[in-house]
């Protein structure tokens, strides 16, 4: 299993190396067999090489939020997370787990929840 960290994560965007990684709640899955999706220029391409368990949990569909703690989400928003994790989970294989840099629930802390 591999551990990857925000910056290590970014590589695995479609356009810096030809695999799709997506951190949720810490669990990275391979989302290379879905570029229909999560390439560069398709409709969730943005959330490719992210941690992006806040945009998923409050329906963004940008990456504002990404990369950022979720200690603090409502919960409704974490009921809406966890049907995109059930989503992830029958459809793309777990390869790794998110490491947070010392900013990450900080940059969680200043959102709304």
């Amino acid at each position: 299993m591999l551990s990857l960290t925000k910056e290590e994560l970014a590589k695995h965007d479609g356009v810096s190396s030809c695999t799709i990684y997506i951190s949720i709640k810490g669990k990275i899955y391979d989302c290379s067999s879905a570029t229909d999706f999560y390439a560069p220029g398709e409709p969730y391409g943005v959330f490719a090489g992210k941690d992006v368990t806040r945009c998923l949990a409050k329906m963004m569909f940008n990456d504002e939020e990404a990369n950022a703690d979720w200690a603090n989400l409502s919960e409704e928003h974490l009921t809406t997370l966890a049907e995109w994790i059930e989503k992830f989970k029958s459809k793309y294989p777990v390869v790794g787990n998110y490491v947070p840099d010392a900013d990450f629930k900080q940059r969680g802390a200043k959102f709304q929840p």
